[in-house]
């Protein structure tokens, strides 16, 4: 039996050719290397976002002491704790700020300190204490309740809206920023036009704050007197029961503005802490470096 020269051969190999790959010699090489565009890794410029200027620009002091007598003692409208009978001095902080980052928050907190602006840090209180975390200074108010006296004599602060004020993180204890997510003043001073925020906050650790960065501006750090930080963070605060927040929750759920002046206390040292003193460093050479990464 026979058959026929087309049976017998065998059959072609099929080559699988891939719908997406296309054969390439020597000359398709050379055409793609000339047409398409080289990539190149992105440099390191181009990828990250440039580096904070943390240079120290200017030092000040903050001095804190304990008044036990003040709220037993006092005449309403007329006490002030910078004349504390009995104050109990607890230690000095020197803060280092960064005016090349942010020159209007660190001239206004200036300001404060030195007295220029018309009001002072001198002589008020440490209203929040957040065991672990922060405390917190500096609210607007009564001068005889221990508030600042609203200051009128500051630079209208726009660095509240630009992006380059928030690119620090409050990473480390000892960072010293501008309240705005945590300011507690009253609405009625917030609406008024001659408003200014010189509220602020220093974290005490042990670890960082992720929940106040891109919040706050952070303009500073501790310099001098961690220890004093960290001995403030120690005071015990009042702490509302399970059952109070329960019921402030519920209060603020059904619109009862009550609910906010209850949350006022809470957090706040059992002690009358307050700012005994406060002042610029004068130093030879101002300018030091770098101080957070």
């Amino acid at each position: 039996m026979s058959c026929s020269s087309t049976c017998c051969l065998p059959p072609n190999p099929i080559i699988p050719i891939h719908p997406h790959r296309l054969p390439l010699n020597r000359r398709s090489l050379l055409f793609l290397s000339t047409t398409l565009p080289l990539f190149t890794p992105l440099s390191a410029s181009a990828a990250a976002p440039p580096t904070p200027d943390t240079t120290i620009t200017d030092r000040v002091f903050l001095d804190f002491s304990f008044c036990p007598s003040f709220f037993l003692n006092r005449t309403l409208g007329e006490a002030d704790l910078s004349l504390c009978a009995e104050s109990e001095p607890l230690g000095r902080v020197v803060l280092g700020l960064y005016g090349n980052l942010v020159p209007i928050t660190v001239s206004n907190f200036k300001s404060m300190c030195n007295g220029s602006s018309g009001s002072t840090y001198k002589g008020t209180l440490v209203h929040k204490i957040f065991p672990g975390q922060f405390f917190v200074a500096g609210r607007q108010g009564r001068r005889d309740k221990g508030e600042v006296r609203p200051p009128a004599e500051l630079i209208r602060n726009t660095e509240t809206v630009e992006s380059k004020a928030f690119l620090l993180e409050h990473s480390r204890p000892g960072v010293v920023s501008l309240c705005l997510s945590e300011n507690d003043d009253d609405d009625s001073l917030k609406l008024s036009p001659n408003y200014h925020n010189v509220e602020f906050l220093v974290t005490t650790g042990p670890g960082p704050c992720p929940q106040l960065d891109s919040k706050n501006i952070v303009f500073g750090s501790v310099l001098q007197g961690m220890d004093v930080v960290t001995a403030i963070a120690s005071i015990p605060t009042y702490k509302p029961g399970e059952r109070v927040r329960q019921y402030n929750d519920f209060a603020e759920f059904i619109g009862d503005e009550r609910a906010k002046s209850a949350r006022a206390i809470w957090d706040k040292p059992l002690k009358t802490l307050y700012i005994s003193d406060c002042g610029e460093v004068k130093v030879a050479k101002p300018t030091l470096s770098p101080t957070l990464p």
